[in-house]
């Protein structure tokens, strides 16, 4: 922890303070916490029991390294660096995604160790933190060894157990600290206003192990707290506020950005009161640690009952904050809502899915309550959800008129079955034979009707389809060509609206943002309705429509025509193409 800056006769104070009666308590595990304490979620998600024994190894190895590095693991030194290597190496081969940031303005140079564990959702982040540094003085190990070490075996046990994450977990270890939290400072002001956002509660740990110890908890009050908090008292510790390290250690550089904050503390160089005494034991009148930035500060100045009932507190957070149990689900919707189609003519929608929780999972497609003599059919038949099918309603000449309500199901391999609902009004014939006439509109089913170019309809995955597997890719190749598309249809006579409708992806590598070298001509018969070009190239698919009731009671071929010049790609990639009479 920083050094508060101190008057002389209290520093003189603190450095003459007694020795701590908890120096030789027992290395055992503390007790499981009663499950009647503890909150309905901790006993259903069992949080791990963390072995003091792993963690006091993580300690003998920093003690190890200060003593090979001249007695020291200050931020800047060959101590901090060996220290550091030896985190990530742990962390690395667990399976965590483990950066080095550079921190460019710590009083000595070096670097913040940040590692995330690849499960839960990554705009939902829990964080655990601790400084890595310590003072010139001595090897550190209560300060802060303990809560490196802590955290250490925390992120290997979670790694280990490899449950279904809720939350993104990120750990952090954190440089120069002591001069100043510059680490974490510099770590919180890289970030963006919306990688702030995603930092649900940061969790701060900082000597966690002090000999003659107190019970200490960041605003002990705040529902940040809360698990922590929860824990201690299922021991009947009866923590209490972290007052004299408010201001003192990282979780202040995450407050004072907004991000919510909590954590451990087992007291530094402020001296313990009788009544702290009475209930935790240990020696009233005398510093939480005696050896506070000395060279004393090494493994023997541990209490391994405090770092345990620390270690697996931490453990209980985790598993309370970001741990759980996720149903795989998903969702299902139709647009629009409803069509009208007349005897012997069809219409289409589109039927989307999408993963609610838990993982993806392949959703097989129905329908139900459309009447005698109109089918519904899908294509394809089942998507994986996240991904959208052509739902075709047809008529056949002999279809009762009425308005029904079609129900559209989606089955999902997982068990769990969505649905949504579709109004269907099937005309009285005569007037409008409306519906949707371009076949094979979503290019699911070869390339019949379709007259193209070689290669144009495709499923080549360099390119998604909007819905399905294939669509048309005109260009792309970068060279001098001309590729077309085109559908000879029957536009039906007397209906009140004619729309062709398509979904259309652009992209592009040519670099001018004034001139266009490549393009894309749509035309219906040999009216051109729309030029595209390299100039709208657009990230995702964008639907164009257009009206077309000048053409009422023709046959007219509806024609796509891509052209690029001899350099530089550009894609036009065509799905899901209407045209819909009504």
């Amino acid at each position: 922890m920083k050094r508060k800056v101190l008057t002389a006769g209290l520093a003189l104070a603190v450095v003459t303070g007694g020795a701590a009666a908890l120096a030789v308590a027992p290395a055992s595990a503390s007790p499981a916490p009663p499950a009647s304490v503890l909150a309905p979620a901790a006993q259903s998600l069992a949080a791990p029991d963390i072995a003091v024994a792993n963690v006091q190894g993580h300690l003998t190895q920093f003690q190890t390294i200060a003593t090979q590095n001249g007695g020291n693991r200050r931020a800047g030194t060959a101590g901090y660096t060996a220290s550091l290597t030896y985190v990530k190496t742990k962390l690395q081969a667990a399976g965590y995604t483990v950066t080095e940031q550079v921190c460019t303005d710590c009083t000595y140079p070096s670097n913040n160790l940040i590692a995330e564990w690849p499960g839960g959702p990554a705009d939902q982040v829990v964080m655990f933190g601790a400084h890595l540094d310590g003072v010139s003085a001595g090897p550190g190990i209560n300060d802060n060894a303990s809560g490196s070490s802590a955290l250490l075996e925390n992120a290997l046990v979670l790694a280990q157990q490899n449950p279904t994450m809720t939350k993104r977990v990120r750990f952090a270890w954190w440089t120069d600290e002591e001069q100043g939290l510059n680490g974490s400072d510099f770590y919180v002001r890289s970030l963006s206003t919306a990688q702030k956002g995603y930092i649900k509660g940061y969790y701060n740990f900082d000597m966690v192990g002090s000999t003659n110890g107190g019970y200490f908890i960041n605003r002990i009050t705040s529902a940040t707290a809360a698990p922590l908090k929860a824990y201690w008292d299922s021991l009947n510790i009866q923590p209490e506020e972290n007052v004299e390290g408010q201001g003192r250690s990282d979780d202040y550089s995450f407050q004072q950005a907004g991000i919510q904050t909590s954590g451990y503390a087992a007291g530094a160089s402020a001296r313990k009161t009788s009544a702290q005494a009475t209930k935790w034991g240990g020696t009233s009148d005398s510093a939480y640690d005696p050896c506070y930035h000395r060279s004393c500060d090494t493994t023997s100045n541990i209490s391994a009952t405090v770092l345990d009932r620390s270690a697996d507190g931490i453990a209980y957070a985790i598993w309370q904050t970001a741990v759980g149990t996720v149903t795989n689900d998903f969702s299902v919707a139709v647009s629009p809502t409803s069509g009208s189609v007349q005897p012997g003519a069809s219409t289409t929608a589109t039927v989307s899915t999408a993963t609610t929780s838990g993982t993806a999972q392949t959703v097989g497609l129905s329908a139900t309550g459309a009447p005698a003599g109109v089918s519904v059919s899908f294509s394809p038949s089942s998507v994986t959800s996240g991904g959208s099918a052509t739902m075709t309603v047809s008529a056949s000449a002999t279809a009762p008129a009425g308005t029904y309500t079609v129900t559209v199901t989606g089955a999902g391999s997982g068990g769990v079955s969505r649905s949504a609902s579709y109004t269907l009004t099937v005309g009285g014939g005569g007037g409008c034979a409306g519906g949707q006439v371009i076949g094979n509109s979503g290019f699911e089913n070869g390339t019949s009707p379709w007259t193209a170019s070689s290669g144009v309809i495709t499923n080549d995955s360099a390119q998604p389809a909007r819905t399905g597997a294939y669509k048309a890719w005109l260009g792309g190749s970068g060279s001098t060509r001309t590729e077309t598309l085109s559908q000879s249809v029957t536009i039906p006579a007397g209906c009140a609206t004619y729309t062709l409708s398509f979904w259309l992806h652009i992209d592009t590598a040519e670099r001018s943002s004034g001139k266009a070298y490549d393009r894309l001509v749509v035309q219906v018969g040999s009216a051109t309705l729309a030029t595209y070009s390299n100039l709208n190239a657009a990230a995702g698919y964008v639907q164009r429509s257009f009206n077309v009731a000048g053409y009422a009671g023709q046959t007219v071929t509806v024609t796509f025509t891509g052209t690029e010049d001899y350099s530089l790609q550009t894609s036009f990639v065509i799905d899901d193409v209407t045209l819909q009479a009504s």
